[in-house]
């Protein structure tokens, strides 16, 4: 999008937290902290929640408004790793959002502390696989409480295309050329390829393996239209009939599904994706420690989960939020079965960093057609 078309739909709030994180990239910013409100003497409940843009909205925290008058005070960022060397460098808000795959890290870096369940009074409430991602929980205890998740898989026009069973292959499909798409990061075209050269672990491919990936990539470029970078140009291709088929998220099937086009979105037999991020408290933060937790707390109420899949088209840790939800609108954002999603899904994980250079390295030289 262009910086008018950037600035419009950011005053409007009608930009996910991936479109803001990637428009302010793509001009050579990664990171920003902007305060809700102007600074006042501190929100009552004297904490400050530092987090993804969108996640700020009072409706997924009515509970902590009712109880202490207000909205905490907010910062927002854009991408993990610059939030956590500003959380390094000295910031200490009382809550942040990261995702599962930062966690580790995040609490090696001395930014996290430990998180005790039993002040939640609807822990007991989320889904049990959120709980024990690997990276959040350390000698027993736990550093992140699951907030959001979503997914990441296939969405295509089912008028445009002929599929005999579910599978990322469609991506590879040399039926589709010139019409598919895939996202421009490590964490989506080289994981998806990973998983159909069937490797069971795309996180941690050895030199050989990435080999066969990285042939299986050079094969793929010439099909597609192109790699996005954001996603609504995936939602304008598949809407105009450009794309037939693209790596997407389940907010471009929320806003597809609106315009009352026909796509589906695929649960593919390698293995739907699955992201998982969540709240956690800072070390050493100035806040009202009960107020922390007690905004976690109104995060995982039943009505703030059904906002947001309702609204966001993203997955709510607490069970409950799904019975609020109707069956048909859960069917569309392919979020139904939550359980089942989790069981095949894969969850991202952190990719150790010597490794992730060697997948960036592939990735960019694959790109420029080497």
């Amino acid at each position: 999008m262009d910086k008018r078309e950037f600035r419009e739909r950011l005053a409007e709030g009608t930009l996910t937290r991936r479109q803001v994180a990637t428009a302010l990239a793509s001009a050579g910013v990664v990171f920003m902290t902007l305060p809700l409100v102007t600074r006042r003497a501190r929100a009552a409940g004297d904490i400050t929640y530092f987090t993804w843009s969108e996640y700020e909205l009072p409706e997924l925290h009515q509970a902590y408004i009712d109880k202490y008058g207000s909205s905490p005070e907010v910062s927002f960022f854009g991408e993990e790793e610059e939030a956590l060397q500003k959380l390094r460098s000295g910031f200490t808000p009382d809550v942040t959002h990261p995702c599962t795959y930062s966690v580790g890290r995040w609490r090696d870096a001395g930014v996290l502390k430990p998180i005790d369940t039993s002040r939640l009074k609807n822990y007991e409430d989320i889904w049990p696989a959120l709980k024990t991602i690997e990276g959040t929980v350390f000698d027993g205890r736990p550093y992140f409480v699951p907030f959001d998740w979503g997914n990441s898989s296939v969405l295509y026009r089912t008028d445009l295309v002929e599929i005999e069973e579910e599978s990322w292959s469609l991506l590879f499909d040399k039926r589709y050329a010139g019409r598919l798409a895939t996202y421009d990061a490590v964490d989506g075209a080289v994981i998806t390829a990973a998983l159909v050269a069937g490797f069971k672990n795309p996180f941690s491919l050895n030199d050989d393996q990435l080999a066969q990936v990285a042939a299986l990539m050079r094969e793929q470029r010439p099909l597609l239209r192109y790699y996005w970078t954001d996603n609504s140009a995936v939602e304008q291709g598949l809407a105009s009939g450009e794309l037939v088929a693209a790596y997407a998220w389940n907010s471009s099937v929320l806003e597809l599904k609106r315009q009352g086009l026909p796509v589906a979105y695929m649960n593919p037999k390698e293995g739907i994706l699955t992201w998982v991020c969540g709240l956690a408290l800072v070390t050493d933060a100035p806040g009202d420690e009960q107020a922390a937790y007690d905004f976690i707390d109104a995060m995982l109420e039943p009505d703030a989960g059904r906002y947001l899949i309702e609204e966001h088209g993203y997955g709510h840790s607490n069970r409950k939020s799904f019975e609020l939800v109707r069956k048909q609108r859960l069917d569309e954002l392919g979020i139904s079965s939550p359980a089942a999603l989790f069981a095949q899904g894969i969850f991202f994980q952190a990719i150790e960093p010597k490794r992730r250079e060697k997948y960036v390295s592939m990735f960019n030289d694959v790109k420029a057609g080497l």
